[in-house]
């Protein structure tokens, strides 16, 4: 089945990615609020039963189908566990142990492990100064888990938000594909669904008590099932099927800069002196290794010609 949806500019594409960073950039609020009251991956059932609940009538409103052929239930089932369920079980254990500036800021390197998966994988042309800006972000992030104004963080806190930045890396070569058959409020339901299933085993483990939850909780899921699930990751998939992995991936810079501002103002959170200095070595690294200005060689060309044959011959299974 051929996607139905309609075609976005890369304009489009980019705004969806600047309205992504600010939606989840103030997730990691809306996570701390409720993780206190609700375990971690309950918190992920409810939000995800918001997306799959929401996203249907998304696809009403943009005309667009939600079949998908069988062969490919697989693939979105993987992308669902992978950047949804791990995704999240690795994100929401590691704010519950972290600041919402922490985690924030460990998520803000995923832009470097995507360059690097890509020279790995795809043969994608890397630069020295791409290795240099991995390097500091790199740096950074050590100097924010080195030194930690929090009395409530946590090493393990950092090794989670480490989990949630690779298999969400993960989730977008998985996903990829996928957009040259189906619309992207297909690939975000389907997704939504099967990470939302993976949700309940875990959830029933944890045997949650949701009776008596304040106003203030309730709001924060809704915004985190509404927002951030439903639209948020419809809008990533759209800038990650006209953009690439790399270029989407790069709008998340802008989280930990809305959540570290964000937690601030609201949260009254604090960084350290150290931290803020790996702050802005992380984020000063992520640039430098996103930033254009290098031309593309054949490692480019190789990623496209690969991306190409993988279209060809799943459109043919």
């Amino acid at each position: 089945m051929e996607r139905t949806s309609g075609h976005y500019s890369r304009g489009v594409a980019r705004a969806f990615g600047f309205a992504t960073a600010l939606i989840w950039g103030l997730s990691f609020l809306s996570i701390k609020v409720a993780i206190v009251a609700i375990p971690p991956m309950t918190l992920g059932l409810l939000r995800f039963v918001i997306a799959a609940a929401l996203l249907p009538l998304l696809a009403l409103a943009t005309r667009e189908s939600l079949r998908v052929r069988a062969h490919d239930l697989p693939r979105l089932a993987s992308g669902g566990l992978i950047g949804v369920t791990l995704y999240f079980l690795c994100e929401n254990n590691g704010v519950k142990l972290l600041s919402a500036s922490e985690a924030s800021l460990v998520v803000g390197v995923i832009p470097v492990v995507t360059m690097l998966a890509e020279r790995a994988f795809l043969g994608k042309s890397v630069g020295f100064r791409s290795y240099l800006g991995a390097f500091l972000s790199f740096v950074g992030v050590g100097l924010i888990a080195a030194k930690s104004a929090a009395a409530t963080s946590s090493p393990l806190g950092f090794l989670y938000m480490g989990g949630a930045a690779l298999s969400w890396v993960a989730y977008s070569f998985v996903t990829r594909p996928l957009s040259a058959r189906y619309g992207q409020v297909s690939i975000t339901f389907w997704q939504s669904l099967f990470g939302m299933l993976g949700f309940v085993p875990f959830a029933i483990a944890e045997n949650p008590s949701l009776a008596g939850l304040s106003t203030s909780v309730v709001l924060n899921v809704l915004y985190l099932g509404v927002f951030c699930s439903a639209l948020g990751y419809w809008f990533y998939v759209v800038s990650l099927d006209v953009l690439g992995a790399g270029p989407a991936n790069s709008f998340i810079n802008l989280i930990p800069v809305v959540s570290v501002l964000a937690a601030f103002l609201l949260l009254g959170e604090r960084l350290s002196g150290l931290q803020w200095a790996g702050a802005a070595a992380a984020v000063a690294g992520v640039y430098l290794a996103t930033a254009k200005g290098e031309e593309p060689s054949h490692g480019g060309a190789r990623e496209e010609k690969i991306h190409t044959e993988l279209t060809k011959n799943t459109k043919e299974m």
